[in-house]
């Protein structure tokens, strides 16, 4: 480990690289530190503290707690996130943009330019949105906006649409001329700084009795055994074998190998977390803009940890899990490539036997990646709260008496929720392989001498 490190700094290219993906992410964290001018940061922080498991909640956690007071990156990168997303989704649809993505590399420039004028476009809606919703509220008579109007609406506007374009750029920067994926590092420093604060609680806990070191230790573990099941799964591929039919081309014999076709187990990554997540806040959040009997009724049916929340929650991953691969993995498209290369899956017809064996083959270890998914998320609901099983009609009172842990949880301060390790996991992983990889390159020691690091993309 020490060795792998040094050998890092020795290699004046990757020493670079990491320095200059480090000072980035410097200006990002000092830039979270400016506040959008005309807020009540004092009152915001208090609102999203008592929000913080609805929508607010989750959008806040994706900009680095950069909206729940408010900073010049507010809107973090999810305006980029879900520009990209959308362009996904055009792909399938809109056979202009499927054509363009397989032009190559003068069509990922294009997508990329698309992507960008998406990215400023929802911005501006965001936040626009923002500044109405804010001049609105007065929790406790205490207005957020000290002074509303169209100057205020204006200033917004430019400040987080330029901050959100700012993160693009840094991102851009990090992906090009530094180490890993950019956009993926800042959204993991977003998530990665909480962990000083939750350190900080840990340790206040302990002062004060309400942690002792066996709850820690045991804390501990759970981090410990959820990470290397990430790990584990994250790395897992389904390989179905390859083979190549011999041919002449020119004096030369080509193909005659085998190779194999690796299919990931969680292929969609955490994008159908992300989409459930977002869906799953919206009736809550919504019942909280109401007084009524029946929006209290709503709210608490669907607030965090509920039964009927945890459910939908997992019938909503499980289908944007098979929704997102099957719209970012087409077996005809890997068939077709097979066959015009000389490829085919031994003891599988070429052509459509081969897509529908691919798509077979794929729909089952989707469902384990989806399986995987509903695990992650639910840990942290688990260990914090409990499943609130003792709400449940007829055997509620039973399960409460009877098994006490599946309703009021371990009592555990878990401080991140499961898309949260899933990014910061995830994220770590592929910058270890990036940087395994230029070690490498250069002859000096590898991060493992057995083997190397796969990251999420093989």
């Amino acid at each position: 480990m020490i060795k792998f490190f040094r050998n890092i700094f020795i290699i004046p290219e990757l020493r670079k690289r990491v320095i200059f993906t480090l000072l980035l992410l410097a200006v990002y964290r000092m830039g979270s530190q400016i506040v959008n001018p005309g807020i009540n940061v004092e009152v915001l922080e208090n609102l999203f503290a008592q929000n913080k498991d609805n929508i607010f909640g989750f959008i806040d956690m994706f900009s680095g707690q950069n909206l729940g007071r408010m900073t010049i990156f507010a809107l973090g990168i999810m305006p980029y996130i879900s520009a990209s997303i959308i362009l996904q989704l055009l792909q399938v649809v809109w056979p202009y943009l499927e054509r363009i993505s397989k032009e190559g590399e003068l069509g990922k420039k294009k997508i990329t330019q698309y992507t960008r004028y998406g990215t400023v476009f929802i911005a501006i809606i965001q936040a626009f949105t923002i500044a109405l919703f804010l001049e609105r509220l007065t929790p406790r008579g205490y207005p957020v906006v000290t002074t509303p109007g169209w100057g205020f609406k204006i200033l917004t506007i430019l400040t987080l649409t330029t901050g959100t374009i700012f993160l693009m750029w840094l991102g851009e920067q990090i992906s090009q001329r530094g180490i890993g994926n950019g956009i993926s590092l800042i959204i993991y420093a977003g998530i990665v700084v909480g962990l000083v604060p939750a350190i900080y609680h840990t340790s206040q806990g302990m002062s004060t009795g309400e942690m002792d070191i066996i709850k820690i230790l045991i804390l501990l573990a759970i981090i410990l055994a959820v990470i290397a099941f990430i790990c584990y799964v994250e790395m897992g591929q389904r390989r179905i074998p390859v083979s190549y039919a011999k041919r002449i081309q020119g004096r030369r014999m080509m193909g005659g190998q085998s190779t194999f076709l690796p299919l990931k187990v969680n292929t969609g990554g955490v994008i159908p977390i992300i989409f459930a997540s977002s869906v799953i806040v919206f009736p809550s959040t919504i019942a909280s803009m109401f007084h009524h009997p029946i929006a209290d009724s709503i709210k608490m049916m669907f607030g965090y940890g509920m039964p009927l929340y945890n459910l939908l929650y997992i019938v909503s991953i499980i289908f944007f899990t098979y929704f997102y691969v099957s719209i970012i993995f087409n077996p005809q498209d890997v068939s077709d490539n097979l066959k015009k290369y000389g490829g085919f899956i031994p003891g599988i017809r070429a052509g459509k036997n081969t897509a529908d064996y691919i798509d077979e083959v794929l729909s089952k270890i989707t469902f384990i990646g989806a399986i995987y998914l509903v695990i992650v998320a639910l840990i942290p609901t688990f260990l914090m709260g409990g499943l609130k099983l003792g709400t449940l009609p007829w055997i509620g009172d039973w399960i409460e008496a009877n098994l006490p842990f599946l309703n009021d949880g371990l009592g555990v301060q878990f401080f991140f929720g499961g898309t949260s390790i899933l990014i910061v996991v995830g994220v770590a992983m592929d910058t270890v392989q990036q940087v395994e990889a230029q070690v490498t390159m250069r002859n000096y020691e590898s991060f493992t001498k057995k083997g190397k690091v796969r990251g999420r993309r093989g």
